[in-house]
């Protein structure tokens, strides 16, 4: 027998309260004060399992909530100086800042604090925001159609089956799903995938981004210089950079991302990210200053040829769980907030799914992102030709008559006999975090040990046999939360999931070469608790 179930009813519910999510929500009741819209949100409060860089175009948010600056996030720093640099070993050389990165006008905030002021005025609307209830999989009618979802089940033992405290998930029936989950989210890609959205997009494309907030001696703080940088420690033919973001209050923002379609299957990310605090540059601003907060996720980097559809029957895509993050710029949340109230009103004025993909590809939106769609691409072939392609592009604004393609993450990952071997002049590090656990002590993540692990490998014995004899187990080097590892028990060796460390960056759903690991989502509550990320 089916297992009985409470269910809510409402017009609209939206999975995710990141800023595409709420931009959808606000908006909409805006138009239409009558509708019943809820909130789901995976994390224990709004804004705990957000993270991004943050530099934020202003704009979006201005025509969304005009009076956000009366009361804007705890973190919100308007941008002062701009520094783009090419680093070597010890060296650094300024390079000329790129038109797509300069800030002037912009914010350096916390997308976790934002998160919770638009909450907070979604709250205010009366929309029923709901954190610690994450969608665990979408619900269809006979026709096929999506008709809601179904919240994660609480109080399950190890082996999942239901312990004392067990209650099954509400599922939630409406006439409009929303999926704000942002990048690689479980329920959003369990749709991409039945419903053939990505049939005619390129291969989606993914960076991990790393991120720690720290506290400098006094005095060192430049409140609103923001520093990008290529080069060191990086191989040539890695994609990727860094970036410090000055606050208030002697306190910045760095952080680190890599392009997942490295080559290399011995490379560490995370040890990436602490050899550059270690450049001469970054460890003389560092030193002294102790870590406050850290974390990672990973981020949508395809842009406009890796676009799914965003429409479906019942349902629809924004922000990053469709993949509008504009790589050039290093900025997504002016693109989720637009995408997500170009749904709202669509949804109001047409009152259904269809034609949305081609208004947000016409919008502002979409327009930005065709713009800029050949410079993430432009660097598959190395560093130079991807800084030439990228002079090239804005150069001409992007109207060449060619899109570049993109590949998937995991398949450009070498195998172990044809990866030659790289020497990496990386130093002794003496800045904490000392390792990847003492990273995720910074970011105050928590799963309860007793309920399922909640990434699934659908075939352990791959990880023991082809896995470590074909690509040496990357798993247990490209997350940087030492989720993975392998172990040895009476002279057999097994793979260990610590998925109590899990920081939900995702990483593993992307790079694994044999794409048998699934994220889906823990016990509600559970993950990293970010505090101004």
């Amino acid at each position: 027998m089916a297992e009985e179930r409470d269910v809510m009813e409402y017009d609209v519910v939206v999975v995710g309260g990141g800023p595409s999510g709420l931009a959808f929500a606000i908006r909409l009741r805006q138009l239409n004060p009558d509708s019943s819209i809820c909130l789901l949100e995976k994390g224990a409060e709004i804004g705990t399992h957000s993270l991004s860089g943050a530099v934020m175009e202003p704009g979006p948010l201005d025509t969304l909530w005009p009076e956000w600056r009366d009361n804007p996030p705890e973190v919100c720093v308007p941008a002062g100086k701009d520094e783009f640099l090419f680093l070597t070993r010890e060296k650094r050389y300024r390079l000329p800042t790129p038109p797509q990165m300069k800030n002037h006008g912009n914010f350096i905030i916390s997308l976790g604090a934002l998160n919770r002021r638009l909450a907070e005025k979604a709250e205010s609307l009366e929309i029923d925001v709901f954190p610690g209830f994450p969608a665990a999989e979408a619900l269809f009618d006979e026709d096929g159609r999506v008709k809601g979802v179904r919240c994660g089940d609480m109080g399950l033992e190890a082996d999942g089956s239901p312990g004392p405290n067990y209650a099954p998930g509400v599922d939630i029936h409406t006439g409009l799903t929303v999926l704000a989950e942002g990048c690689r989210g479980n329920v959003s890609k369990t749709l991409i995938r039945k419903f053939e959205l990505d049939k005619q997009a390129s291969p989606q494309t993914y960076g991990l981004g790393m991120k720690e907030l720290w506290q400098l001696p006094e005095g060192r703080g430049e409140p609103g210089k923001i520093q990008h940088s290529q080069g060191w420690p990086l191989d040539r033919k890695t994609y990727g950079g860094s970036f410090v973001y000055h606050l208030e209050n002697d306190q910045v923002y760095i952080g680190f991302v890599v392009g997942l379609d490295y080559e290399d299957p011995h490379f560490s990310p995370f040890e990436a990210f602490q050899q550059f605090k270690h450049h001469p540059e970054m460890k003389k601003l560092l030193e002294g200053g102790e870590i406050i907060s850290a974390g990672a996720r990973s981020i949508v980097e395809g842009g406009w040829q890796s676009l799914p559809s965003m429409d479906m029957p019942g349902a629809l895509l924004i922000g990053d769980a469709a993949g509008t993050l504009n790589v050039p710029k290093i900025k997504g949340i002016h693109q989720a907030i637009r995408s997500g109230m170009e749904a709202a009103e669509h949804w109001h004025e047409k009152g259904e799914t269809v034609g949305f993909d081609a208004r947000f590809r016409a919008s502002a939106a979409g327009r930005e992102l065709k713009k800029v769609r050949n410079i993430r691409p432009g660097f598959n072939k190395g560093l130079w030709r991807g800084l030439f392609t990228a002079a090239v592009e804005t150069a001409t604004l992007g109207k060449l008559p060619r899109t570049l393609p993109n590949h998937a993450d995991h398949a450009a990952l070498k195998r172990l006999d044809e990866q030659e071997k790289l020497e990496r002049p990386w130093v002794q590090r003496e800045l904490p975090p000392r390792d990847r656990l003492a990273s995720v002590f910074h970011a105050a993540t928590a799963h309860d040990e007793s309920q399922p692990v909640h990434l699934k490998v659908r075939d352990p014995d791959i990880c023991v046999t082809r896995c470590a004899e074909e690509f040496g187990n990357p798993c247990t080097k490209f997350c940087p939360a030492n989720v993975y590892e392998m172990v040895e028990e009476d002279g057999q060796k097994r793979l260990q999931i610590n998925a109590a460390n899990c920081v939900h960056c995702k990483a593993c759903d992307i790079k694994d070469p044999y794409q048998i690991i699934d994220w889906v989502t823990p016990e509600g509550g559970s993950g990293p608790n970010y505090q101004n990320l």
